[in-house]
């Protein structure tokens, strides 16, 4: 690695010369100017790692050198040298956007110290600027793979969302994406430097969710036997992200509800509040506003955290989105498994578009990792993928659909094709949901979104319609 490059710029030949010396003896690499104009001129030819420059020069001064460097080279640190008795014009200069100043006589151990700061200095801000547009880059929205219309109304829609300190509601499926855009939410947002923390409402026991999300002090319960900081002050000036929401307990929806509607945390066993910035981004795959019928999720926490409502499609619905997530995938798998010259052939793309992925993106990530771990040989084959995706689907005639001309409900023809789905398997979801080529959880979701209810008939579980229950 070669080593820093030094611009000395000063009238006096004879301390150009010392300082030039001197630098290398450090291990630095040194070369001069004797004007600012020659400086800018060497500058423009080979920006150097950090000037040091005279601020007294004929012509062009010193401060005029910085000015123009901290506006058209920022990322290179400017250290001035000045005389004793004009220290304050040194201190106008690191006002001005130098680094650092020295008084003549140099002394060369302070200018072995000033210039190792600067160079680590700027250095770590280089890094933390690059470690920056890697985060861009990962988390990103351009990360989320897709172009079709409902995919970028949403992306759109979240874009202009993130500038905002407004709590976002994320619906989707399982395996959709929701963290992913929860996550290119918050890098967008003006709190992109601070946390991003998430907690899984849905992973963590009843009994300890409480003292997760909000933390808790020495004592207050058996157990807690130091104090505990939470999810929600770790997010402090962050965000937090609430998965899976819908499987909050009641009482822990009313705390969250305060703490959104004051901005004040209650740790468990604490005697006062606790105030906290936090940007909240919640995300479920449950629909809620069956849940608030249910009586099991607050409408006022609804309302709360659904300022900005975010649908994100199920992958069935972005079909066009298909091959350049498998093309996205496979190039990942190719070289996390070590298989460069594997090959996928385009003729078997539409295998991948016909199959509807009840577990969506996750799920079509994972089959492409499968197929790439298993495939026999440098070219991907028909016999490489999994039954599902070898089996020819069923025409969609076949089900002799008569369109009226008046129109027709999308969301009528499914709640009508899951009813009748339960109905032919006595209310077996899983047999229902196979026969469907949906998951179960999926079929779940759709039976809640329909208002489709559980019924116990002759010791069987039958699944009807709400209104059809009813009327029994």
């Amino acid at each position: 690695m070669n080593p820093p490059r030094i611009l000395v710029v000063d009238d006096d030949e004879n301390l150009r010369w010392v300082l030039q010396t001197q630098l290398e003896q450090m291990g630095y690499t040194a070369v001069t100017a004797g004007s600012a104009e020659e400086a800018i001129g060497a500058i423009e030819k080979e920006p150097p790692a950090l000037v040091l420059t005279d601020l007294k020069m004929p012509g062009v001064s010193g401060m005029d050198l910085l000015e123009q460097i901290r506006r058209d080279y920022p990322e290179i640190p400017v250290l001035i040298i000045t005389a004793f008795g004009t220290i304050q014009n040194a201190v106008q200069a690191m006002r001005a956007g130098a680094y650092d100043y020295l008084t003549k006589p140099i002394d060369y151990d302070e200018l072995a110290l000033a210039v190792s700061r600067a160079l680590e200095h700027f250095r770590l801000v280089k890094e933390v600027r690059t470690l920056r547009a890697s985060l861009d880059r990962k988390y990103g929205f351009e990360n989320i793979i897709g172009h079709s219309e409902v995919l970028l109304t949403v992306l759109d829609t979240a874009a202009r969302a993130a500038q905002s300190n407004s709590t976002i509601l994320i619906h989707g499926e399982t395996g959709t994406g929701k963290e992913l855009l929860a996550r290119a939410i918050h890098y967008n947002s003006p709190r992109r430097d601070k946390p991003f923390v998430t907690i899984n409402c849905g992973t963590i026991p009843r009994d300890l969710l409480e003292s997760e999300l909000f933390g808790h002090v020495k004592g207050s319960f058996t157990g807690a036997i130091t104090h505990k900081v939470g999810k929600v002050e770790l997010a402090d000036r962050g965000t937090l992200f609430l998965d899976e929401i819908g499987e909050m307990p009641g009482e822990l929806q009313v705390k969250l509800l305060r703490l959104l509607q004051h901005g004040e945390l209650e740790k468990v066993g604490a005697t006062s509040p606790l105030r906290v910035d936090v940007r909240f981004i919640a995300a479920t795959n449950r629909n809620l506003r069956a849940m608030i019928e249910d009586g099991t999720f607050r409408e006022d926490l609804y309302y709360r955290l659904s300022v900005i409502p975010l649908e994100l499609p199920p992958l069935r619905d972005r079909a066009e989105d298909i091959p350049e997530l498998v093309q996205h995938f496979f190039v990942k798998a190719k070289e996390a498994q070590g298989r460069p010259n594997l090959v996928l052939p385009a003729s078997l793309l539409p295998r991948f578009q016909d199959y509807r992925w009840p577990g969506n993106v996750r799920e079509l990530e994972n089959v492409i990792e499968r197929i790439v771990v298993l495939a026999r040989g440098d070219e991907i084959t028909l016999a490489d993928l999994p039954d599902f995706l070898r089996r020819e689907r069923p025409a969609v005639d076949m089900l002799q659909l008569e369109l009226p001309p008046q129109g027709i409900s999308l969301e009528a023809v499914e709640k009508e094709l899951i009813v009748r789905a339960l109905e032919k398997f006595h209310g077996n979801q899983t047999h229902a949901a196979r026969y469907l080529d949906i998951s179960r959880k999926a079929l779940i979701y759709r039976m809640e979104k329909h208002g489709i209810r559980r019924k116990a008939v002759e010791g069987e579980e039958e699944m009807l319609p709400a209104d059809d229950a009813q009327a029994r």
